[in-house]
């Protein structure tokens, strides 16, 4: 006859015993499992691809030699062990022995890159070298967190410094910056009294991606400091930009036209909007700033000469000091006009500059500033190195070539070439 098992004791009982891992060790094993499936394809897929290669003897020369030492392998998830599958391969090309080497798992890998890359984003982002002996078996576990010391931090930057002495030295000749885009950025540097000015500028390259030209220490932005960043970074092979973006009241713009002068000023939207409305009341800002945005995204530059008239008859009575500001760098605020449409949001504003700076800050903060000029630098550089990995393309990159070899753009349009007005007339 049969009965309902009511007892837990007794459910337990008749239930399938099973491993009772935590979800960490779940994670570890399926991350192990999964890592030795992968190699064990891997092994096929070349083995299979040398099926066909035999001795005289009739022999395969590229056979399975069963499996290497275990090692222990720091991933995401945690260490593994791991047991790599060998291949034995007898080939020779062109008298050099042939070796199977795997790409998921290469000879002596301790690290996945990923975890390799944990120390310098925990560093830099924040995180100091006395808190890492805490806070790294937390994020790792103990054993993935065995090698990663403050020592290691210690070595890290010295390597970093030594990486940063390099950047400042490399050859630009193989480099093509259409545009530009720099800014002084000031960091307070904890064991000096003078803040560190760091000049800043990056680079947007043919293809559409932005690169890191330059990290260099300034005094207050001045033109002797840029003048020397530029004709050292001349001196290594860089040509003259055809657009630079920046904020007017840098000493970048009498360095720029001393060194390229043929090279087009674009000023910074952003600031000349904070310039701008600093020198009006707070009740009339709103109403203001919807007019200076009129100007910064009209459609052609007609309009937005005409928006800029508006707001000076507006202001000028009263606030002469705003409009006086505005009128200063009229035409190069509306230098974009002169370049694809789709370029414009780009070259608006040294935005680009700004925000990876956002991380600089954090450090700063944290930290209370770095302890001295090179190690500032060295900081500043090393994060700008980490995030360009992910800034965006421009938009439109594929009309950078076109700017780079000169095309006539009008209100963002290219037009075949520019026609006179004697060429009108005979039209007419």
């Amino acid at each position: 006859m049969l009965r309902l098992v009511e007892s837990p004791a007794e459910r337990e009982a008749l239930e399938p015993r099973s491993p009772r891992w935590s979800l960490d060790e779940i994670a570890r094993e399926g991350a192990r499992q999964m890592l030795l499936t992968a190699l064990e394809a891997e092994v096929a897929t070349y083995l299979e691809a040398h099926r066909g290669t035999r001795d005289e003897k009739g022999h395969a020369l590229v056979v399975r030699n069963g499996k290497g030492r275990e090692r222990q392998v720091t991933l995401g998830s945690g260490t593994v062990e791991i047991r790599a599958p060998r291949v034995n391969d007898r080939r020779h090309v062109d008298g050099e022995r042939q070796r199977f080497t795997s790409q998921i798992l290469p000879p002596y890998m301790r690290r996945s890159p990923k975890v390799a890359a944990v120390l310098p984003v925990l560093y830099l982002r924040g995180l100091s070298t006395g808190d890492f002996r805490e806070a790294l078996p937390v994020l790792l576990g103990e054993e993935s967190a065995a090698g990663l010391s403050p020592t290691n931090i210690a070595r890290m930057t010295n390597q970093w410094q030594e990486d940063y002495q390099a950047f400042k030295k490399r050859s630009l000749a193989d480099r093509d910056y259409v545009y530009i885009w720099v800014d002084g950025i000031h960091v307070n540097v904890r064991l000096e009294e003078d803040r560190l000015c760091l000049l800043v500028m990056i680079g947007a390259r043919p293809d559409g991606t932005k690169e890191l030209i330059a990290v260099e220490d300034g005094y207050r932005e001045s033109a002797e400091s840029w003048l020397f960043v530029l004709r050292d970074l001349k001196a290594r092979g860089m040509q003259a930009p055809v657009v630079a973006v920046g904020d007017g009241a840098l000493g970048f713009w009498a360095a720029v036209r001393e060194v390229w002068p043929e090279t087009r000023e674009q000023r910074d939207w952003v600031h000349k909007l904070g310039n701008v409305l600093d020198k009006l009341p707070k009740r009339l800002r709103p109403k203001a700033k919807e007019a200076l945005h009129e100007i910064m995204y009209a459609e052609t530059r007609a309009g937005a000469e005409e928006a800029l008239n508006a707001f000076s008859a507006t202001y000028e009575a009263k606030y002469a000091k705003a409009v006086e500001s505005l009128r200063r760098d009229e035409q190069m605020l509306l230098t974009f006009f002169d370049f694809p449409a789709e370029h414009w949001k780009h070259l608006r504003t040294s935005n680009i500059v700004e925000s990876p700076f956002a991380t600089v800050r954090l450090r700063q903060r944290v930290t209370k500033g770095p302890g001295s000029r090179n190690k500032g630098l060295t900081m500043a550089y090393k994060l700008l190195d980490m995030s360009q990995k992910c800034w965006r393309r421009l938009n439109g990159h594929h009309l950078l070539p076109l700017v780079r070899a000169g095309a006539t753009f009008v209100d963002g349009v290219q037009v075949e070439r520019k026609i006179n007005h004697e060429e009108e007339r005979i039209a007419a």
